[in-house]
């Protein structure tokens, strides 16, 4: 996945996908380089909750080493993190495992490695990609690759084949044995693609000189095209004879209305 510069994070700039990229100490590191900041105590609560959608979060109540200990063996991290001006409040804080595929979201789909991903898929379940729900498939699919293979596990690796093409290519895989078939499950992450920001092919930034310099001396022509005629009395429901234009030169008389029959002399 795409690395991040986390000394670029602020808690400003976190958002539910990026907060994925931390661990448990930039959060405290984060909250310590905010403590100042007047904007932190207005809007701590959502600071808290975009926290709470990558780690779990816990106020420690009774500071004391045994229960500290207690913490740490579940696997949090703890640390003091000021939630008012007067004190520092005691906080276990634990990174969200991602083990099932029911663990998978949108915000952090891409902050998992393909072999993450088989490792995921392998835990959860045996019945193959079909077996995913729809919405799980989804969740995946919008960053990573996927495609599948089911074939006689005696042919699957067979040279030349899909197998050897997709790992060749950088596809992680996962087989699934199915008696004497094996279904194959290739993942690759999708390449993120930044679009310059243009504007007919022009950055945004820079100006756009359509100026013809053979054409610098002409004059100027004032567009009037939309401006409001001073002088006109228009009313759309007096509309006289003049008002109207049409693209025929000829008056009714020279027009030939007279249909044309068209005769079918074919025989059937």
């Amino acid at each position: 996945m795409k690395e991040t510069d986390k000394n670029a994070f602020t808690l400003k700039t976190l958002n539910k996908s990026n907060v994925w990229d931390l661990q448990e100490n930039d959060v405290f590191r984060l909250w310590e380089a905010a403590e100042k900041d007047a904007d932190l105590k207005e809007n701590m609560r959502h600071y808290i909750d975009i926290l709470r959608s990558a780690f779990d979060m816990e106020e420690v109540k009774i500071d004391k080493p045994e229960v500290i200990k207690k913490y740490e063996a579940r696997g949090f991290k703890v640390g003091n993190i000021r939630v008012d001006e007067n004190k520092k409040n005691l906080w276990a804080i634990k990174k969200r495992p991602i083990m099932r595929v029911t663990d998978l979201t949108y915000e952090n789909i891409r902050h998992i490695s393909a072999a993450k991903l088989m490792e995921v898929i392998d835990r959860n379940f045996g019945g193959g990609w079909d077996s995913l729900s729809q919405s799980i498939q989804d969740i995946i699919q919008s960053g990573f690759d996927v495609s599948t293979t089911t074939l006689p596990k005696d042919r699957l690796h067979n040279p030349g084949g899909m197998y050897e093409k997709k790992v060749a290519d950088g596809f992680e895989v996962l087989e699934i044995p199915k008696g004497l078939w094996v279904e194959a499950i290739f993942a690759k992450e999708k390449q993120i693609i930044e679009r310059p920001r243009t504007r007919f092919g022009v950055d945004e930034d820079e100006e756009i000189d359509i100026t013809n310099e053979e054409d610098e001396d002409l004059p100027e022509i004032e567009d009037h095209y939309n401006d409001t005629d001073e002088d006109d009395d228009y009313d759309e429901d007096k509309l006289t004879e003049e008002s109207y234009r049409t693209t025929f030169d000829e008056t009714p008389e020279d027009l030939d209305l007279d249909a044309v029959e068209v005769a079918d002399d074919s025989e059937y």
